[in-house]
């Protein structure tokens, strides 16, 4: 009983979900109720089918975004500009499906989807590109590429807000056999990028290799590891994860506009972060990176639910950040003094 007890609450992800919980019930106690309109019994405000799914919809646009940040934080670098690849893909997309309407169905949505993909993929090779040839500070070109693609986005929308065809909304916010107002696309969605990011960095050669540069760089270039197609790599994979986030955020809105996802670079990091990666590189995974994205928006959701003033979210957010490095850090010092004292 002891060992299960300690393998448990051993494991990061064990300790992220704890959190989580312990999070839940405290919004859970203090949300309040009301009368349900059919059966006339009291709901809890947070307990309930429809927040929660609400929630982890919420939680599921920068959950995507944040495995593939968190694969860019793993190889030690970091990415500033999500953001607004998601606006820019959004808007693109939209301006796209515009102009080749009318379109059936199926061909709005794989048109939709390749425009996303397509130009997160191009946004992503940009920014790795440009910090492997230019050899300059990742924070200084994706901080660079962060305005100039949400500068795109405003100049070709024209600052508008631009409608999606409507079977992108069918889509995205179908039941899938569930209660009218319960939408899963984004959840399952969120999942199955989780699991392609894990799968990815746990048993592919390519995801080893992340870790390896991230790890130790001089290490990994005298093994022969090609280190620069690996960081345009993780970049590439980080623009891709924006873009598909683009996609099913835009779907499920019902739009796309040039300040679609501003300040989600924060939130992105932040998830990863709080989630266990290493700013330092060498540490991290997909499914600490999305515990952590549903961690940031439950402390989102407790500012409103405790009726604080909502500016205190950046303070505990910001806070969150902070205490993540600081013990990732002491983590850190005290398995290299165990290491020392082998």
């Amino acid at each position: 009983m002891q060992k299960f007890i300690r393998a448990l609450f051993g494991r990061q992800q064990s300790g992220l979900v704890l959190v989580i919980v312990i999070l839940g019930g405290i919004l859970t106690l203090f949300a309040g109720s009301h009368p349900d309109p059919e059966t006339g019994l009291a709901v809890n405000n947070f307990l309930n089918s429809y927040t929660l799914m609400q929630t982890a919809t919420n939680a599921s646009f920068i959950a995507i975004m944040a495995v593939g940040a968190t694969m860019i934080i793993i190889s030690g670098r970091i990415d500033l500009s999500v953001g607004s690849i998601y606006a820019l893909s959004g808007v693109a997309m939209a301006i796209a499906l515009r102009a080749m309407a009318p379109l059936g169905s199926l061909a709005a949505i794989s048109s939709g989807l390749l425009v996303c993909l397509g130009i997160g993929l191009l946004c992503g090779l940009l920014n790795g590109l440009m910090v492997v040839g230019l050899r300059v500070h990742p924070f200084i070109i994706t901080l660079g590429t962060m305005w100039i693609l949400r500068g795109i986005a405003f100049v070709i929308s024209k600052a508008e807000s631009i409608l999606v065809p409507d079977p992108l909304t069918d889509f995205a916010k179908s039941t899938i056999g569930l209660k009218p107002g319960l939408y899963p696309v984004p959840l399952i969605v969120m999942m199955a990028v989780t699991v392609v990011g894990m799968v990815y960095l746990a048993k592919t050669v390519a995801g080893r290799h992340i870790y390896a540069v991230g790890g130790n760089m001089e290490a990994s270039r005298y093994s022969g590891l090609r280190i620069g197609g690996i960081l345009i790599g993780v970049y590439m994979i980080s623009g891709l994860t924006a873009g598909i986030a683009a996609f099913v955020g835009s779907a499920y809105y019902g739009s796309a506009a040039c300040a679609d996802a501003t300040g989600y670079e924060l939130y992105v990091i932040a998830a990863a972060v709080v989630g266990g990666a290493s700013l330092s590189g060498g540490k991290g995974n997909a499914i600490n990176a999305t515990l952590g994205a549903v961690l940031i928006v439950l402390i989102r959701q407790s500012v409103s639910t405790l009726r604080l003033d909502q500016n205190y979210e950046w303070i505990i957010i910001g806070g969150a950040i902070i205490v993540a490095v600081v013990l990732d850090q002491i983590n850190s010092r005290l398995a290299a003094r165990r290491g020392r004292t082998i």
